[in-house]
């Protein structure tokens, strides 16, 4: 799966969040916002060991 999917995957998931935030399912769009900024941050940093940058090392 190449990132342009990931991102719609992780966008959909906070959207997804949003729309439950707004109807008043509180714990499903607290899982769903985590999800999502998990997943973005994991994409992230993915990315950045792939070019070599920001090594803990």
């Amino acid at each position: 799966m190449n990132d342009f999917y990931k991102d719609i995957i992780t966008g959909a998931v906070f959207l997804t969040g949003l729309i439950g935030f707004i109807s008043g399912e509180f714990i499903i769009s607290s899982t769903l916002f985590a999800t999502a900024a998990i997943a973005s941050n994991v994409n992230l940093n993915r990315k950045r060991d792939d070019t070599g940058h920001l090594s803990c090392d």
